[in-house]
């Protein structure tokens, strides 16, 4: 009895494993989910522009799907779409995208993709050039627009250009029309710059400068000398010329100069001091002097300045301006004038030569002496 009852026992172990109980298929757990292809990203890594995400393909292919961007491998916080825009601390590092995969039966499985180049600035593009408004005459001011952009900038800077040339010292929204403006055309640049993009420039149109009013008058001139002449006669020539030129001369009350070889509306003359006398006895050694049709500079004047003048340290450039300008004035039927509070500018009529009673030295005509 003993012996038989040990066998069936043996035997029953051996036949239960085979049974199948109701409900054991699914003992071993979900499929995973697999990435056969990995995900990519498209568009170029740049401030601002948009980076879309290719999930690539998974097993199973019916997945939801989920994106995380990475920077340099670290969550970027809140970047949890498919398409993704470069922000400022994205500059500088490396994107990629995190995908997350789920199966109907709650599987998961996740990949990751290439990382992109180092993320940079975008391209600041002018939309509307620049442009300069107000009057484009000698005295006048001129204003800059800084047009429009694609981006707003927070930050324009400005270049005022002559021909091609920048103008010294000419880097504000507005600029006042210099002497060397005149007869020239005149632009600005625009130098644009906005966080997350590169600097960009734009020109403006160009805006030829004209005198401060058009011609009204033309006169003509020779000159002549007078005695012996030992500075430059040649250079006596091309600085008063220069001076009938300069738009803060007479040109700026609508006369225009031209020299001639003979005859003329007027003569200058460069004369020897010991001779300015022998034109009028009105006519001193020591200064110059206007008799009838010509003008007389005296060539000690021309070649020292005076001591009045010389005593402010001012140039003997701005003296000549200054000498011709006043006995052209006479001629033009000017008189003499005073100083008209300290501290103002002098007239050109004044005779400076002299001094100027406290107001400031100035080789050119005030505003109201060109009305």
């Amino acid at each position: 009895m003993r012996l038989l009852l040990v066998v069936l026992v043996t035997a029953a172990s051996l036949v239960l494993p085979t049974a199948v109980p109701a409900g054991a298929a699914g003992a071993a757990g979900p499929a995973a989910v697999v990435s056969t292809s990995p995900p990519s990203i498209t568009g170029d890594p740049v401030f601002g522009k948009p980076l879309r995400a290719d999930p690539g393909t998974w097993d199973p292919a019916d997945v939801t799907l989920a994106y995380r961007w990475l920077r340099d491998g670290e969550p970027v916080r809140g970047a949890r779409e498919r398409t993704y825009r470069p922000q400022l601390g994205d500059l500088g590092h490396r994107l990629s995208v995190q995908v997350v995969a789920t199966s109907a039966d709650g599987s998961r499985g996740s990949a990751e993709s290439a990382r992109t180049t180092r993320v940079r600035r975008a391209e600041l593009v002018n939309r509307r050039p620049p442009s300069v408004s107000g009057t484009a005459r000698f005295g006048r001011t001129l204003t800059a627009r800084a047009g429009r952009w694609s981006a707003t900038p927070t930050r324009v800077a400005y270049e005022w250009l002559r021909g091609r040339a920048p103008v010294p010292g000419a880097t504000g929204e507005r600029h006042e029309i210099a002497p060397d403006d005149v007869g020239r055309a005149i632009r600005v640049r625009v130098t644009a710059s906005a966080p997350g993009y590169l600097p960009s420039t734009a020109l403006s149109d160009r805006v030829p400068v004209q005198h401060r009013v058009d011609v009204r008058r033309t006169v003509t001139y020779t000159v002549r000398t007078r005695g012996r002449i030992t500075t430059s006669l040649a250079e006596f020539r091309r600085q008063a010329q220069e001076t009938f030129t300069d738009p803060r001369g007479w040109r700026g009350k609508g006369v225009r100069f031209r020299p001639v070889a003979d005859g003329g509306s007027f003569t200058l003359v460069l004369a020897e001091a010991s001779t300015v006398p022998s034109f009028s006895s009105a006519c001193s050694v020591e200064w110059s002097c206007r008799v009838g049709r010509y003008v007389i500079i005296n060539q000690t004047r021309w070649k020292t300045a005076s001591p009045a003048w010389n005593r402010s340290r001012l140039s003997r450039r701005d003296y000549r301006h200054m000498v011709v300008n006043h006995e052209t004035g006479h001629w033009l039927g000017k008189g003499h004038a005073s100083c008209p509070r300290p501290g103002a500018l002098a007239p050109v009529m004044m005779q400076q030569s002299k001094g100027t009673d406290g107001c400031r030295f100035n080789p050119w005509p005030t505003t109201s002496e060109l009305r």
